[in-house]
């Protein structure tokens, strides 16, 4: 799962001196001088645990804890396992008769086939055919589904959700089977990702995690609470994301965070789903990207883009039969780190494309970064350069991921 994550005001870019990498973490304008921060369930268990607490989504999250360093904590995940605090999240819940139909309007996944307690990656697209959000859809019943969306984006999601269902339920579709949505407000959500992230849990649990393979849900007895626990995450790595009622969040935070779980914060999490070749909302997709030009056709079923009515469909068909101008890419270069918004150069020295996230690898020793180039320029091995600190630099297009994905499928 996932970054995914853009207009508000505050931009802060932290420099983590201890990681010894130069990594900077952006918090890209999700908040403004005059707006108080939010905070998850967990802001004080944060603080008592050392955190070095930031604005981020227009909240009051943890960059780093104690004198734990960037590359350490996400060497742990890597190796172990960490704990991240994603309630930031909007989670929700769809419920109708017409749920399914409604959510197939609004978005271009194939639910009516997804089996039940099943998981998607999918896109809300405007009518150009542009992403809103990138989200996770969970499949309960053919009624009922649960949906976690982008806190950066929530005040344009959730006003996109309310547009939509009640145009929904004004035709006669949704006159006979109403939709309707509820948000999980101050809901936990704990990301618990890693190697030893299943171990961990299933010391915690009767239930059979072995039969929890990646994609899937279920609620799950975890020492006396009843858990929605989804196998998934934003790393690339084996793990959970598990949904906590607010009464429950921080007993539930104490439990998941004792040794060898360690508490990771925004510094490691950001290194950790760039090197899972996943996107971050507001760098890598936005409004003005397509699903075809950011890698992402394949949420997109094949009986779905020839005639599924979803909103953007015909921009996207169109996209599909002429071919996307740019595309995203993977690059390794050579150097010296590029971030966010270095030009891309082609040949004859020319500008074609810029770089969306970038950053030193912690686990592969060299720098990456992804970003757009012009169509052709896409396939592997093309040799590009970037323009890092008034210097071209050697940049390699590299597949995506750059690390093998570790998902528990059986």
């Amino acid at each position: 799962m996932t970054a995914s994550r853009i207009t508000l005001g505050i931009r802060t870019s932290l420099r983590l001196s201890r990681a010894g990498t130069g990594l900077r973490t952006c918090a890209r304008r999700y908040g403004t001088a005059s707006e108080p921060l939010k905070r998850t369930g967990i802001y004080d268990f944060h603080v008592a645990n050392g955190a070095k607490m930031v604005p981020f989504a227009g909240y009051s999250m943890p960059l780093a804890y104690g004198d734990v360093g960037q590359v350490a904590s996400h060497n742990h995940v890597r190796k172990s396992v960490g704990l991240f605090d994603v309630g930031h999240m909007v989670q929700s819940n769809f419920r109708g008769a017409t749920a399914t139909e409604f959510l197939e309007w609004l978005t271009p996944s194939s639910l009516s086939t997804l089996p039940a307690y099943s998981s998607t990656l999918s896109l809300l697209l405007n009518e150009q055919g542009g992403i809103i959000d990138d989200t996770i859809i969970t499949k309960h019943a053919s009624d009922a589904f649960y949906v976690v969306t982008n806190a950066g984006r929530r005040e344009q999601d959730l006003a996109w959700f309310k547009q939509k269902l009640q145009e929904w339920n004004a035709t006669e579709k949704g006159k006979t089977g109403p939709v309707e949505m509820e948000i999980l407000e101050n809901w936990g959500l704990l990301a618990l990702q890693g190697p030893g992230a299943a171990s961990y849990l299933q010391s915690l649990t009767s239930y059979n995690l072995r039969d929890l393979l990646f994609g899937k849900s279920a609620f799950v007895p975890v020492e006396g609470f009843n858990l929605h626990v989804a196998r998934g995450g934003y790393t690339g790595e084996d793990g959970f994301e598990i949904s906590i009622p607010p009464n429950q969040t921080e007993e539930v935070a104490r439990m998941l965070s004792k040794n060898p779980v360690q508490l990771t914060g925004l510094g490691a999490r950001d290194s950790l789903r760039l090197e899972a070749g996943m996107c971050l909302y507001g760098n890598d997709i936005d409004e003005s990207t397509n699903p075809i030009e950011a890698g992402l056709t394949w949420v997109i079923s094949k009986d779905r883009r020839e005639s599924g009515n979803f909103i953007g469909a015909d921009a996207v068909r169109q996209v599909l039969k002429d071919g996307p101008s740019r595309r995203r890419v993977g690059l390794i270069i050579e150097g010296a780190p590029a971030r966010q918004g270095a030009k891309i150069m082609g040949p004859g020295n020319e500008q074609v494309g810029s770089v969306t996230s970038g950053i030193p690898s912690p686990t592969l020793g060299q720098n990456i970064a992804m970003g757009y180039v012009e169509s052709g320029l896409h396939k592997k091995g093309t040799e590009l350069e970037v323009e890092v600190r008034n210097k071209l630099r050697k940049a390699v297009v590299t597949p995506l991921p750059f690390l093998k994905p570790n998902y528990w499928r059986g």
